[in-house]
């Protein structure tokens, strides 16, 4: 079989005939004019077209909801990615607390002046809103939680280095007054025990009126093991007025001790004695209402928070 075109006699068409490859003569023609044809391509433009562009949207919409789902997931491990750095700088804030405290502690152990607290609270800038402003509209909530991150790791890198160059000083200074770190007391006198009053003012338990308190009164058991915090000589061992039986020691380098209100006094007067030896025990005696410790400590005469040199504490 056979098939041939060509244009038509009639203005411009076009001419299709099948002719059959047989013995039989068996001839097919068709004539199309040149309007049919023009509808004929438009029609197949439009369909070709219409499927092209059908095809293109639905590829577009499913490739934009896969995208956007591993955008999502993205952005779901990117919230907590920054939600476990904020737990982590918390912790290390409070690390950082703490190491404060040891470096007060440190201070007066060295006998250096401590750190204003208006320099320890360091401050700092606020962020800048059009860095993350793109991520916002993405993940609501955003620029807070980096801009927190910020504020945080800045406060804590100012924190360090100014404990770094606190540390450096009190090393310094510690090493070059070795030799008189064993008669500054540096530990509690008991261990355990419920810190009842502090140095400073109060009311006078028995007459009710204010009075500065000179030390600091632990609660404790009777017969609790006391314990010299430094080491010294013992200047008095016996009983003192409205404060009962009582230990006086002289640490040296300007340094002196007073333990009151105990129940038994393990030391003799000009004996000598190291830091952390047995010297008594908690009780009640003198003008006191309950049983606890009594505890001062003086530089050179002058009454110091005892608290202060207390390198480690547990009381509550």
């Amino acid at each position: 079989m056979s098939l041939f075109s060509g244009k038509g006699n009639t203005r411009g068409g076009m001419r299709f005939v099948v002719i059959r490859d047989d013995n039989d003569v068996n001839v097919h023609q068709w004539s199309l004019s040149q309007s049919t044809v023009i509808i004929i391509s438009v029609i197949a433009i439009v369909l070709s077209a219409s499927a092209l562009f059908f095809t293109t949207e639905f590829l577009t919409r499913y490739l934009y909801q896969a995208k956007l789902q591993e955008v999502r997931e993205k952005n779901q491990s990117l919230v907590t990615v920054l939600t476990d750095l904020q737990a982590s700088l918390d912790q290390m804030q409070q690390d950082m607390e703490d190491l404060e405290e040891k470096d007060q502690a440190l201070r007066t152990y060295a006998n250096l002046p401590l750190i204003d607290q208006d320099i320890r609270r360091v401050g700092v800038g606020g962020y800048t809103e059009n860095q993350t402003s793109n991520l916002e509209t993405l993940i609501p909530g955003i620029n807070a939680k980096i801009s927190d991150i910020e504020m945080n790791i800045s406060e804590l890198r100012r924190k360090v280095r100014l404990e770094k160059e606190s540390y450096t000083t009190i090393y310094n200074t510690i090493k070059d007054n070795s030799q008189r770190l064993s008669s500054i007391p540096s530990i509690r006198p008991i261990e355990g025990g419920y810190l009842n009053t502090g140095m400073g003012y109060r009311n006078d338990p028995f007459s009710g009126e204010m009075r500065f308190h000179h030390g600091l009164d632990i609660s404790a058991n009777k017969g609790t093991s006391i314990y010299a915090t430094a080491d010294g000589k013992v200047v008095s061992a016996g009983k003192l007025g409205n404060y009962g039986k009582t230990i006086k020691i002289n640490n040296s380098h300007g340094y002196r001790t007073f333990f009151a209100h105990l129940d038994k006094i393990l030391v003799k007067r000009g004996q000598d004695i190291k830091r952390g030896d047995l010297i008594g025990q908690v009780g009640n005696t003198g003008r006191s209402t309950a049983s606890h410790l009594h505890y001062e400590v003086h530089y050179f005469g002058t009454p110091q928070d005892p608290e202060h040199y207390f390198l480690a504490r547990n009381l509550k």
